[in-house]
Formats: C-alpha cells, structure tokens, sequence
C-alpha cells in the first residue's frame, strides 16, 4: 500500500487480488447479494484509491481496507435502505459427504436457520459477528474498524453472539 500511495498505482492490483476474496466475503455475509457484493469490493478499491494519501504505516492495512469497507457498506445502504433487509439464499452450504443423509439434512436445516438468525439481528451486531467469526480479525482490528477500543469490540462480540444464541433457539423450538 505504500507503493500505492507514492504513486504506483499499478501495485493496487495487487493488492485486489490479494484482498478481493475477503472483502467478498464480507460483504456477502452482510448482504446474500453475490451481485451486490462484488459491487461493494470494486467500490471499496475506488475509494482506496481515492484516500490512498490517508493510509498511515503504524496501522495495519487490513484495518484500514475493512474501515473502508465498512463505509462503503454504510453509504450504500444508507442510500438504499430497503435493501437492508438480508436477502436469504436457498443455496446450501454444506457438501454432501460420507456421512447419513439425515445428518445432511440436519446440517442444512441448521445453516438456514443460522442465516435467518444472523438477519434478525442489528446491522452492527451482524457486522461484528461477520468481523469476528467469519473473517477471523482480532478483536484490536476489529475496534480499530469500528471506531472503538478492543474490549467494546470484545463486548459487542459478546452480546451479538448472546442475541444470535437467543433468536437461534427460539427458533429452533
């Protein structure tokens, strides 16, 4: 990212390749939209490219990619606020295997729950459940992405994974 900011842009190509699954990722996990993510990874690029004199060396860059992504997830949704509402994909996300095609099903049933679980929950205990469990950033990235100190991240972890824990046993009843 420093080649970038000195002028070598042609280095930001890098730097998708290196980053665009993840940030897929994200905002997949944020959205179900595939379209929309892919959308929001090219924005996020532009806007790295953009404020690419911001980037300070003491931080480490996924950090600063995932507060940029972060907002490019806020401003399209505040742009578009009834796209706000998860879109629950029928895809099943487990392969078949060995094992018995009851536990299959088992499995299947639970990732479907799981998913609309994760969509009655706030947009920011879904965001920081998806930071924490799926993209695996330590709780200090995730305060510095959020704007808060690692133990408010720690604790909004807590509590999303406490309401995600609630919803998905009721509704397992």
């Amino acid at each position: 990212m420093l080649k970038v900011k000195s002028g070598e842009v042609e280095k930001l190509g890098l730097l998708y390749e290196r980053y665009k699954k993840r940030l897929f990722g994200f905002f997949f996990q944020m959205n179900q939209n595939a379209e929309l993510s892919e959308d929001l990874v090219q924005n996020v690029f532009v806007r790295v490219l953009k404020y690419k004199h911001s980037y300070v060396d003491e931080s480490q860059f996924i950090t600063w990619l995932f507060r940029i992504a972060r907002n490019v997830n806020y401003d399209h949704f505040r742009k578009s606020p009834k796209l706000q509402q998860v879109e629950l994909s029928k895809a099943e996300q487990v392969k078949l295997d060995s094992g018995s095609i009851e536990d299959t099903i088992t499995t299947v049933e639970y990732n479907d729950l799981l998913k609309k679980a994760m969509a009655q929950l706030s947009f920011e205990q879904r965001e920081v459940l998806v930071l924490s469990k799926y993209k695996e950033l330590k709780y200090k990235e995730i305060g510095e992405v959020m704007n808060c100190s690692e133990v408010a991240a720690r604790t909004k972890a807590h509590r999303a994974l406490t309401a995600l824990r609630t919803i998905f046993l009721e509704m397992d009843k």
